[in-house]
């Protein structure tokens, strides 16, 4: 499977949070018993993980992506706002069924190529992934991982927890369609009147790709069938790998193991526990404590914006009662859609910061956190009200 990936700076980081977390068990501050059940929580999670992120990664070397959203520059026929509709209903599908990272990481280079081949500025499509990847994360467990652990805590299947979180879903992406279209989309903001529609995208095995985007469908189809979520994003990822066994074994490379994230995600849910026995909890009862749906949103928002989507959530629900499903539910449209100020709020928009500095896109900084930090505010607010009117 090729050389074994080499271990840099950040992933020193992910093992130090794994030690520390471990450290936490051997010393008593985490009883093993806590420890244990955290680590019950989330092997369905872990599962998931490692089968969608392998799921996602051969599906982009399968040129499924590249030739979808090839094909919708071209259905666009060179008029932006079809170009805008086309592309943010793309995106905002792949975070819903493949997970936010999916988006943030394999498809934000995508929309980078793209931009490229059809002479279009590279900012607006990028912000569509940006965004996306966040607001458009509410509506399905597969979506997010705090989504997994929401709908866990509160026993929901995969169509009740998607009948719960359709409205605030809805409410979300309508937000960010008319932020994009404002800042970054209308005539004044691109810079173009029209775009020159790119050519076809040549297809290297074209059984690879039906393949792989057959493999994706059926993981969308297994988890409306009440499959296990991590059972199906690994029955999924196991065919692709066995299809690219057979037609192309030199792309299974070492570096296909998402083991960062596993990594990062154990040490995480060793980590966060251990701090709230310390005081974190309190923390957060002080914060949300009786308080509203729309409070517990924005206090998980902010949270995140501080410390990373994931461990704020992990942090604040143990704030919330779990009989209160709708504020559990604001929670965590807060964690969502609301880290989209700074950099470090989520993985997804850490990945997009890294991958536009890749393509050399110039980022306005200043522009993209006073605009995400109104997104967040109004995709949050909307969200929460939509929950509330159809509670």
């Amino acid at each position: 499977m090729g050389r074994v990936p080499r271990i840099g700076g950040p992933d020193l980081l992910r093992l130090a949070l794994l030690a520390t977390g471990a450290l936490c068990v051997a010393t008593g501050l985490l009883p093993l018993g806590e420890a244990a059940a955290a680590m019950a929580e989330i092997g369905p999670l872990l599962l998931f993980l490692a089968g969608v992120v392998v799921l996602s990664e051969l599906t982009r070397e399968a040129q499924v992506f590249d030739v979808v959203a090839t094909r919708l520059a071209i259905a666009g026929k060179g008029s932006y706002p079809a170009l805008f509709f086309l592309c943010t209903a793309f995106a905002s599908l792949v975070t819903i069924f493949l997970n936010l990272d999916t988006t943030a990481i394999l498809l934000t280079p995508v929309m980078l190529a793209l931009a490229a081949r059809a002479g279009i500025a590279a900012l607006p499509l990028a912000m569509v992934t940006l965004w996306l990847a966040n607001t458009a994360s509410l509506l399905l467990p597969v979506s997010n991982l705090t989504n997994l652990l929401a709908m866990s805590s509160l026993n929901l299947t995969t169509v009740e927890f998607a009948g719960r979180m359709w409205a605030p879903q809805a409410a979300s992406i309508a937000v960010t369609l008319a932020f994009l279209w404002a800042f970054f989309w209308r005539r004044g903001a691109r810079g173009a009147e029209r775009y020159e529609p790119p050519a076809p995208v040549p297809v290297a095995d074209p059984v690879l790709c039906a393949g792989a985007g057959g493999a994706c469908l059926a993981f969308v189809a297994a988890i409306f069938a009440g499959v296990a979520v991590g059972v199906a994003a690994a029955a999924a990822a196991v065919l692709v790998l066995a299809l690219f066994a057979v037609r192309a074994p030199r792309r299974l490379v070492w570096s296909l193991v998402p083991w960062r994230l596993l990594v990062f995600v154990t040490g995480l849910f060793l980590v966060v526990p251990t701090l709230g026995r310390l005081g974190l909890t309190d923390l957060m009862n002080t914060l949300i404590g009786g308080g509203g749906a729309y409070r517990t949103a924005f206090t998980g928002a902010g949270l995140a914006n501080l410390v990373n989507n994931l461990p704020a959530y992990a942090a604040a629900r143990q704030a919330v009662p779990l009989h209160h499903g709708d504020q559990t539910l604001a929670l965590l449209i807060g964690a969502n859609a609301g880290p989209l100020v700074t950099p470090w709020a989520s993985l997804a928009t850490l990945l997009w910061f890294e991958w536009c500095r890749r393509g050399r896109v110039r980022v306005p900084v200043a522009k993209v956190v006073l605009t995400g930090a109104g997104l967040a505010v109004a995709a949050v607010g909307s969200a929460v009200a939509a929950l509330l009117l159809t509670a």
